[in-house]
Protein backbone atom coordinates (compact mmCIF):
# COMPACT_ATOMS: atom_id res chain seq x y z
CA UNK A 1 0.00 0.00 0.00
CA UNK A 2 1.26 3.20 -0.94
CA UNK A 3 2.04 6.22 1.51
CA UNK A 4 -1.19 8.14 -0.60
CA UNK A 5 -3.08 5.34 0.01
CA UNK A 6 -2.13 4.85 3.50
CA UNK A 7 -3.45 8.39 3.97
CA UNK A 8 -6.81 7.69 2.45
CA UNK A 9 -6.87 4.83 4.85
CA UNK A 10 -6.53 7.53 7.84
CA UNK A 11 -9.30 9.25 5.74
CA UNK A 12 -11.71 6.52 5.70
CA UNK A 13 -10.71 5.88 9.35
CA UNK A 14 -11.32 8.87 11.00
CA UNK A 15 -14.74 10.00 8.97
CA UNK A 16 -16.13 5.95 10.20
CA UNK A 17 -15.02 7.20 13.64
CA UNK A 18 -16.21 10.68 13.87
CA UNK A 19 -19.91 9.35 12.30
CA UNK A 20 -22.55 9.11 14.50
CA UNK A 21 -24.16 6.90 12.63
CA UNK A 22 -23.44 3.84 10.16
CA UNK A 23 -22.47 5.21 6.58
CA UNK A 24 -22.71 4.18 3.03
CA UNK A 25 -20.11 3.51 0.70
CA UNK A 26 -21.45 6.57 -1.27
CA UNK A 27 -21.56 8.72 1.66
CA UNK A 28 -18.09 7.55 2.30
CA UNK A 29 -17.15 8.57 -1.23
CA UNK A 30 -18.83 11.69 -0.62
CA UNK A 31 -16.37 12.59 2.06
CA UNK A 32 -12.97 11.19 -0.03
CA UNK A 33 -10.89 12.78 -2.64
CA UNK A 34 -12.58 10.93 -6.15
CA UNK A 35 -9.49 8.50 -7.08
CA UNK A 36 -10.28 6.93 -3.71
CA UNK A 37 -11.11 2.90 -4.33
CA UNK A 38 -13.58 2.57 -1.25
CA UNK A 39 -14.30 -0.97 -1.47
CA UNK A 40 -10.85 -1.76 -1.39
CA UNK A 41 -10.26 0.70 1.76
CA UNK A 42 -13.17 -1.09 3.56
CA UNK A 43 -11.81 -4.51 3.15
CA UNK A 44 -8.33 -3.22 3.73
CA UNK A 45 -9.53 -1.45 7.20
CA UNK A 46 -11.93 -4.36 8.34
CA UNK A 47 -9.52 -6.62 8.24
CA UNK A 48 -6.55 -3.92 9.82
CA UNK A 49 -9.62 -4.02 13.03
CA UNK A 50 -10.20 -7.80 13.29
CA UNK A 51 -8.33 -8.73 16.22
CA UNK A 52 -8.74 -5.36 18.12
CA UNK A 53 -11.82 -4.04 20.26
CA UNK A 54 -13.39 -2.54 18.13
CA UNK A 55 -14.46 -4.20 14.73
CA UNK A 56 -15.50 -2.41 11.39
CA UNK A 57 -18.78 -4.26 10.45
CA UNK A 58 -20.75 -4.25 7.52
CA UNK A 59 -25.10 -3.98 7.70
CA UNK A 60 -26.19 -3.99 4.50
CA UNK A 61 -24.85 -1.15 2.53
CA UNK A 62 -23.95 0.76 5.78
CA UNK A 63 -20.50 0.05 7.50
CA UNK A 64 -19.66 1.39 11.02
CA UNK A 65 -17.43 0.60 13.80
CA UNK A 66 -18.70 -1.56 16.79
CA UNK A 67 -17.32 -2.79 19.91
CA UNK A 68 -16.07 -6.90 19.39
CA UNK A 69 -19.00 -9.52 20.09
CA UNK A 70 -16.63 -11.28 23.06
CA UNK A 71 -16.03 -7.99 24.62
CA UNK A 72 -19.96 -6.89 25.28
CA UNK A 73 -19.40 -8.46 28.98
CA UNK A 74 -17.17 -6.28 29.65
CA UNK A 75 -18.96 -3.29 28.70
CA UNK A 76 -22.29 -4.12 30.54
CA UNK A 77 -22.05 -2.20 33.14
CA UNK A 78 -22.07 0.90 30.53
CA UNK A 79 -25.82 -0.13 29.45
CA UNK A 80 -27.77 2.64 30.36
CA UNK A 81 -31.08 0.58 30.18
CA UNK A 82 -32.84 -2.13 28.27
CA UNK A 83 -36.11 -2.10 26.99
CA UNK A 84 -38.06 -4.71 25.12
CA UNK A 85 -40.51 -5.00 22.33
CA UNK A 86 -44.00 -5.71 22.56
CA UNK A 87 -44.87 -9.52 21.69
CA UNK A 88 -47.69 -7.31 18.76
CA UNK A 89 -44.39 -5.51 17.75
CA UNK A 90 -42.21 -8.46 17.50
CA UNK A 91 -43.99 -10.44 15.85
CA UNK A 92 -45.09 -7.53 13.26
CA UNK A 93 -41.04 -7.05 13.05
CA UNK A 94 -40.39 -10.87 12.33
CA UNK A 95 -42.94 -11.28 10.14
CA UNK A 96 -41.65 -8.37 7.86
CA UNK A 97 -37.79 -9.51 8.16
CA UNK A 98 -39.26 -13.15 6.26
CA UNK A 99 -41.99 -11.98 4.28
CA UNK A 100 -40.81 -9.39 2.76
CA UNK A 101 -42.30 -7.01 1.04
CA UNK A 102 -45.34 -7.60 3.03
CA UNK A 103 -48.67 -5.62 2.77
CA UNK A 104 -50.54 -4.70 6.54
CA UNK A 105 -53.63 -6.95 5.11
CA UNK A 106 -50.80 -10.05 4.42
CA UNK A 107 -49.18 -9.16 8.32
CA UNK A 108 -52.44 -9.36 9.67
CA UNK A 109 -53.38 -12.66 8.12
CA UNK A 110 -50.32 -14.49 9.43
CA UNK A 111 -50.77 -12.80 12.83
CA UNK A 112 -54.53 -14.13 12.92
CA UNK A 113 -55.16 -10.71 14.10
CA UNK A 114 -55.90 -7.08 13.38
CA UNK A 115 -52.93 -5.06 13.39
CA UNK A 116 -52.62 -1.51 15.05
CA UNK A 117 -51.30 1.35 13.49
CA UNK A 118 -48.76 1.97 16.80
CA UNK A 119 -47.18 -0.83 16.10
CA UNK A 120 -45.93 -0.53 12.49
CA UNK A 121 -45.58 3.44 13.75
CA UNK A 122 -43.24 2.13 16.51
CA UNK A 123 -41.19 0.29 14.20
CA UNK A 124 -40.91 2.90 11.61
CA UNK A 125 -39.87 5.53 14.02
CA UNK A 126 -37.04 3.25 15.13
CA UNK A 127 -35.83 3.02 11.53
CA UNK A 128 -35.95 -0.93 11.71
CA UNK A 129 -38.77 -0.72 8.78
CA UNK A 130 -39.58 1.41 5.57
CA UNK A 131 -41.86 1.28 2.51
CA UNK A 132 -40.74 -0.88 -0.17
CA UNK A 133 -43.57 0.57 -2.88
CA UNK A 134 -46.76 -0.84 -3.68
CA UNK A 135 -48.61 -4.25 -4.22
CA UNK A 136 -50.03 -3.88 -7.98
CA UNK A 137 -53.75 -5.51 -6.69
CA UNK A 138 -56.75 -3.35 -6.11
CA UNK A 139 -55.93 -0.90 -3.64
CA UNK A 140 -51.94 -1.11 -4.19
CA UNK A 141 -51.66 -1.16 -0.27
CA UNK A 142 -47.76 -0.41 0.49
CA UNK A 143 -45.83 -3.01 1.12
CA UNK A 144 -43.03 -3.14 3.63
CA UNK A 145 -39.43 -4.45 4.52
CA UNK A 146 -36.11 -4.30 6.64
CA UNK A 147 -33.71 -1.32 6.82
CA UNK A 148 -30.15 -1.35 7.19
CA UNK A 149 -30.57 0.34 10.48
CA UNK A 150 -32.53 -3.16 11.16
CA UNK A 151 -29.00 -5.56 10.18
CA UNK A 152 -27.30 -3.10 11.89
CA UNK A 153 -28.90 -3.12 15.48
CA UNK A 154 -29.28 -7.32 15.21
CA UNK A 155 -25.34 -7.71 13.84
CA UNK A 156 -26.35 -8.89 11.13
CA UNK A 157 -24.31 -8.36 7.34
CA UNK A 158 -27.44 -9.58 5.39
CA UNK A 159 -30.76 -11.26 5.69
CA UNK A 160 -29.51 -14.17 4.82
CA UNK A 161 -28.06 -14.32 8.33
CA UNK A 162 -31.42 -14.28 9.75
CA UNK A 163 -31.57 -17.65 11.71
CA UNK A 164 -34.29 -20.80 10.84
CA UNK A 165 -37.23 -22.13 12.07
CA UNK A 166 -34.72 -24.72 13.67
CA UNK A 167 -32.27 -22.24 15.56
CA UNK A 168 -35.35 -20.33 16.68
CA UNK A 169 -36.96 -23.37 17.86
CA UNK A 170 -33.27 -24.35 19.92
CA UNK A 171 -33.18 -20.81 21.75
CA UNK A 172 -35.81 -20.81 22.81
CA UNK A 173 -37.53 -17.68 20.98
CA UNK A 174 -40.31 -19.56 19.08
CA UNK A 175 -43.18 -19.14 20.55
CA UNK A 176 -45.39 -22.00 20.37
CA UNK A 177 -48.58 -19.70 20.76
CA UNK A 178 -50.36 -20.16 16.91
CA UNK A 179 -49.65 -15.62 16.67
CA UNK A 180 -46.23 -15.83 16.35
CA UNK A 181 -46.01 -18.90 13.54
CA UNK A 182 -44.80 -16.80 10.88
CA UNK A 183 -44.18 -19.61 8.40
CA UNK A 184 -47.73 -19.71 6.56
CA UNK A 185 -49.63 -20.34 10.36
CA UNK A 186 -52.53 -18.14 11.67
CA UNK A 187 -54.16 -18.66 15.16
CA UNK A 188 -56.98 -20.39 15.43
CA UNK A 189 -58.01 -19.56 19.22
CA UNK A 190 -60.54 -16.81 20.14
CA UNK A 191 -58.38 -16.75 24.08
CA UNK A 192 -54.95 -16.28 21.77
CA UNK A 193 -55.84 -13.71 18.92
CA UNK A 194 -58.16 -11.81 22.04
CA UNK A 195 -54.62 -11.85 24.03
CA UNK A 196 -52.95 -10.38 20.95
CA UNK A 197 -55.53 -7.89 20.48
CA UNK A 198 -55.49 -6.20 23.45
CA UNK A 199 -51.41 -6.50 23.07
CA UNK A 200 -51.80 -4.24 19.55
CA UNK A 201 -54.38 -1.39 21.30
CA UNK A 202 -51.62 -0.97 24.25
CA UNK A 203 -49.30 -0.56 21.22
CA UNK A 204 -51.60 2.11 19.86
CA UNK A 205 -52.28 4.12 23.13
CA UNK A 206 -48.72 3.84 24.28
CA UNK A 207 -45.91 2.55 21.84
CA UNK A 208 -44.22 -0.47 23.22
CA UNK A 209 -39.96 0.11 24.45
CA UNK A 210 -37.52 -1.29 22.11
CA UNK A 211 -34.51 -3.49 23.12
CA UNK A 212 -31.23 -2.09 22.35
CA UNK A 213 -27.74 -3.66 22.02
Amino acid sequence: MTDVDQQHLRMLEAVLFASADPLSERELAQRLPEDVAIPALLAALKARYADRGVNLVQAGKIWAFRTAPDLAAVLSRDKLSERKLSRAALETLAIIAYHQPVTRAEIEEIRGVQLSKGTLDVLFDQGWIRPKGRRQTPGRPVTWGTTDTFLDHFGLESLGELPGVDELKMAGLLDARPAIQIYGVTGDSETEREEAEEEDQDEADAPGELEHR
